[in-house]
């Protein structure tokens, strides 16, 4: 009687129980397409602003960098046309130094390229040499040069596509036009920078005429022209058709009659204007990300209700002594990788032992090397004064003799001085230093050459300024930089037929001494500071040079690069603070 009470009690207690899953999991389903759905209406409304947002933040930035990059070329005219040099060479119709030293400012301008042209219109200097020669005398920005008194910029459309940017201003001189400085204004890098970005980028002159465009093809169109002849496999075309279903109720702008979304912004030059259209892919991203984050929360509970009913205790346990197991096998793991970290810390502790006094025996073979690498130049010098003084001898010309012992005695002085700076090389930062020029201690170190110049036939070239060029050091250390360039540019130079040797000295946010030669190149420029690499004979060097050369260019604050010319040869560049004003009188004081 009781068994039978109880069996239908159970009964329709279960009955109920199937019906609450069900009615939880339709529930379950219900939220979970109802969240989905107000999720991407509001994330898409919200995305699309703030991608909207981010867009106009770009532009501004895109119009503010090509603002910038116009006004700064618009005061270069203005500073060439009052050159000295520019305007003696077209006074003198001596243009020899004229492209070198326009080339040494298009670097530092970061203009394309720079042209003077005479009172006719002819190419007389131009860094593009190319263009030496040639004859504008019809071009606008020559005509409109020569006749007006200020900077005149002139758009002008290249024969292979796209447009040139100019700066011209006539040159005068005792109130009489000698010629035209011609600055030409690279604006194409900032199509190639817009290129590398999924917006579309165009910049239009006051006529509406597009000037600038990561799209080639639309260059010298107006905006609709180029939006109808876009292709329909185009990056845009493609991802608007993807996202067209997902985009906002209104659009900015059509492209092929899709939507985009368009932004416009001004630019305070000449009536120029910036557009940009950005399609919805990000938006698109954006939103299936957080959408598919809710998907896969709501399937995770689906997962986890089903394994709930599914499962029972016994699976469970099983479970729980299996990760038991597997723990156990990971702290037996752990205990043999800390036993094994135990034994190689010990045996670092012994290897930083060893490697302390191999490091010790290790800096005295260094000094060694370094006192026979700076003093081989001093004793070569003296053999070769040595002899000169004993053939004087022998010619019963005894003063000049003695003027040849005068240069021995300054390189035993000099010989006594490398080597306290070599001491002071150990013990940085010991020595005062002093301003310095560097024209008198380029002197210096080729009149310590003299020997080895007189016995090669190498054209030396040298450029050197007019004033002063001023750095904080110690004359000492760089006249050795000095030398130690030179030498390696006439080793380079053995067994060519017309050894040429190029000396630069610029200054202008920094002193600038730049060693040029026509040798064989550097073979390895990664180690070619490293202590002891060397590529000469043996005995010829102990390739110590040029790491104690860039050890010593270091603690005055400068660096020392090296590269391989494309004309053939090596290119050293010493590099130092130019010492202004202010440190000279901090110095003074």
């Amino acid at each position: 009687m009781v068994t039978r009470a109880l069996k239908p009690q159970s009964k329709r207690r279960s009955a109920p129980l199937g019906w609450r899953v069900r009615i939880a999991l339709v529930t379950l389903f219900l939220l979970a397409a109802v969240t989905v759905y107000f999720t991407n209406r509001l994330l898409t409304d919200r995305f699309t602003e703030t991608t909207r947002n981010r867009a106009e933040l770009r532009l501004a930035l895109y119009s503010g960098n090509l603002l910038s990059e116009l006004r700064r070329n618009a005061i270069v005219p203005q500073l060439l046309a009052r050159d000295p040099a520019l305007i003696g060479a077209l006074n003198s119709n001596d243009f020899s130094q004229s492209t070198q030293r326009l080339i040494s400012f298009v670097d530092e301008i970061g203009a394309a390229s720079l042209m003077l042209l005479d009172r006719d219109g002819r190419t007389v200097a131009a860094t593009d040499r190319n263009r030496l020669g040639s004859n504008h005398r019809t071009a606008s920005y020559f005509v409109e040069g020569m006749r007006s008194n200020q900077t005149v910029f002139t758009t002008l459309p290249r024969e292979s596509g796209g447009y040139v940017f100019t700066y011209s201003r006539r040159v005068e001189s005792d109130g009489n036009t000698v010629g035209v400085i011609l600055v030409e204004v690279d604006l194409a890098k900032f199509e190639r920078a817009w290129a590398g970005i999924s917006d579309a980028v165009l910049v239009t002159d006051s006529e509406g005429t597009i000037i600038l465009a990561t799209e080639p093809r639309w260059r010298g169109l107006t905006e609709p022209e180029a939006l109808a002849k876009q292709p329909a496999d185009g990056a845009i075309e493609r991802a608007i058709k993807i996202t067209d279903g997902w985009r906002g109720d209104s659009a900015d702008a059509y492209i092929l009659g899709e939507a985009v979304m368009r932004t416009e912004n001004r630019i305070s030059f000449r009536g120029w204007r910036m557009a940009s259209f950005t399609t919805y892919t990000s938006v698109r991203e954006r939103v299936n990300g957080v959408l598919a984050l809710e998907i896969m929360g709501f399937a995770i509970l689906l997962a986890l209700a089903f394994y709930v009913l599914s499962r029972k205790t016994a699976l469970r346990m099983a479970l729980f002594q299996r990760e038991s197991a597997e723990l156990r096998q990971l702290n037996l793991r752990l205990q043999r990788e800390i036993a094994e970290r135990e034994k190689v810390q010990e045996n670092l502790a012994v290897a930083e032992q060893t490697l302390a006094q191999s490091s010790k025996l290790a800096a005295l073979g260094e000094m060694s090397a370094a006192v026979s690498h700076e003093l081989n130049q001093p004793l070569a010098a003296m053999k070769t004064y040595l002899a000169g003084a004993r053939l004087l001898l022998r010619r019963e010309r005894p003063e000049e003799a003695m003027s040849s012992f005068h240069r021995i005695d300054d390189l035993i002085e000099r010989m006594g001085a490398i080597t306290r700076q070599l001491k002071s090389y150990a013990r940085k930062g010991q020595q005062e230093l002093s301003p310095v020029d560097l024209r008198d201690a380029l002197a210096s170190a080729l009149s310590m050459m003299e020997p080895q110049l007189k016995l090669r036939q190498v054209k030396i070239t040298r450029i050197l300024p007019d004033d002063p060029v001023l750095v904080m050091g110690d004359r000492m250390r760089i006249e050795q930089v000095m030398v130690n360039l030179l030498r390696n540019a006439l080793d380079a130079t053995k067994g060519e037929d017309d050894a040429e040797v190029d000396i630069l000295l610029s200054s202008g946010r920094s002193a600038t001494l730049t060693v040029r030669d026509n040798g064989h190149g550097i073979e390895d420029l990664d180690e070619l500071f490293e202590p002891f690499y060397t590529t000469k004979q043996p005995g010829d060097g102990v390739g110590l040079g040029l790491a104690i050369s860039s050890g010593i260019v270091a603690d005055l604050g400068g660096r020392l690069t090296a590269r391989n010319s494309d004309a053939g040869g090596a290119v050293f560049e010493m590099q130092l603070p130019i010492l202004d004003q202010t440190h000279e009188t901090q110095a003074a004081e």
